[in-house]
């Protein structure tokens, strides 16, 4: 492929994309309070709402990868936006229909996943040579990361305030989005393709959902055992904490579980870039380091629970999210210096599907309660992440 050097930033045209598929996905996050107060929800099928897009994620990380790898990132990445948009849509209109949330938030998760999986690998094509050589060797995986950080904690961000202050609250964050979303759309179509046809796979799409990567002992020992604290952490953060603390808000609950929201994900987003000189400095143990950060955080979350103080909890997210940082971009490396060109895609795919399982952990603790105490659940998934620690650190010095 020829460089094309009148657009330098060509990674910048999908960048728009993957950041507002990534608030699509998000901006959920800050409306819990809201469906429980003045939707009557439960906080049970609150929770199942924020985890309910990992049904469509899966295949938005999964199978959109395999057909991408086949006919190219652009038009998946064209279906994932038009996915959130109705999404979007779905939600603005579904306040009272629990199916209707519960579709629109598939459909947010079908956004999210070809933004992890082919947004990803597209955005690290075009940060590669020759579509652009002045990239350093970590931007493919330091600008998606990024994109997609900064994507899920400024849509929660601005849902949080029209939540809050906006008429019309469970309404137009997401008319909001889908209009931004629609932008985001028409400047896709000036973004090049970075798959050529000669590098594309051949055959029935669906045998390219085997990824022979995955069974790399590297991917199964080290990426494998952190990848679903990656997200567990930013849940237990800001779909935890708020309910921990509720009692003492008021009426600021929606705000303050906003603040929390993007505190860990601006937390996670201000790592994010020093991810590559933390590799260096450990000589390839960033991912550990991540990893204890991330337990250390578990067990003051622990002790949040206890005391059910608000700044505290602000501490917790802090924690969390600069272990979710550091954690997305150092698993994200080793998956990127794994994958062969044929199955990137799919193996990157693999790896967030494997990281947003652990999403689904405050809808558990939620199921949990009343008959276990966050308090005591928390000390569980505490002791949890830390055998993982534990695992992690051992295949990391024996590859050392």
């Amino acid at each position: 492929m020829r460089a094309d050097r009148g657009r330098p930033a060509a990674w910048l045209r999908p960048a728009p994309a993957v950041f507002l598929l990534a608030w699509g996905g998000n901006h959920f996050t800050p409306l819990l309070h809201l469906y429980e107060q003045l939707g009557g929800y439960a906080p049970w099928q609150a929770n199942l709402l924020l985890g309910m897009y990992v049904a469509g994620l899966v295949p938005g990380l999964l199978v959109a990868a395999a057909i991408s790898d086949q006919h190219g990132r652009k038009p998946l990445l064209v279906a994932g936006t038009i996915a959130a948009i109705v999404g979007s849509v779905l939600l603005a209109i579904g306040f009272h229909a629990f199916a209707l949330l519960c579709l629109g938030r598939v459909c947010a998760g079908l956004g999210v996943g070809v933004a992890m999986s082919v947004g990803t690998s597209w955005m690290k094509e075009l940060s590669s040579p020759p579509l652009d050589s002045r990239a350093s060797a970590t931007a493919g995986a330091r600008r998606p990361a990024l994109t997609l950080t900064l994507g899920f904690a400024l849509g929660a961000g601005v849902t949080g305030a029209l939540a809050q202050w906006a008429p019309g609250p469970a309404v137009t964050p997401y008319l909001v989005h889908g209009l931004l979303a629609l932008g985001a759309l028409a400047l896709l179509a000036t973004a090049p393709e970075s798959l050529p046809v000669h590098r594309r796979a051949r055959g029935p799409w669906w045998r390219d959902l085997r990824v022979p990567s995955a069974a790399h002992r590297r991917f199964t020992r080290l990426v494998v055992p952190a990848a679903p604290w990656v997200f567990a952490a930013a849940g237990v953060a800001y779909a935890i904490m708020p309910s921990i603390v509720r009692d003492r808000l008021g009426p600021w609950t929606t705000l303050y579980a906003t603040a929390l929201t993007v505190l860990t994900l601006g937390a996670g987003a201000l790592v994010q870039n020093a991810v590559p000189a933390l590799n260096r400095l450990t000589r390839g143990h960033a991912l550990v380091i991540g990893l204890a950060l991330m337990t250390i955080g578990m067990l003051l979350a622990v002790l949040a629970s206890i005391v059910r103080d608000p700044a505290l909890a602000l501490l917790v997210a802090a924690v969390l999210g600069a272990a979710y940082g550091i954690c997305v971009v150092a698993g994200l490396l080793h998956v990127q210096d794994i994958a062969t060109p044929q199955d990137l895609a799919g193996l990157t795919g693999v790896y967030y599907s494997l990281a947003y399982a652990g999403f689904l952990l405050p809808t558990l603790l939620a199921l949990l309660t009343p008959a276990v105490t966050y308090t005591a659940s928390l000390a569980g998934v505490a002791l949890a992440c830390a055998a993982c620690l534990t695992v992690v650190a051992r295949a990391s010095l024996r590859r050392a």
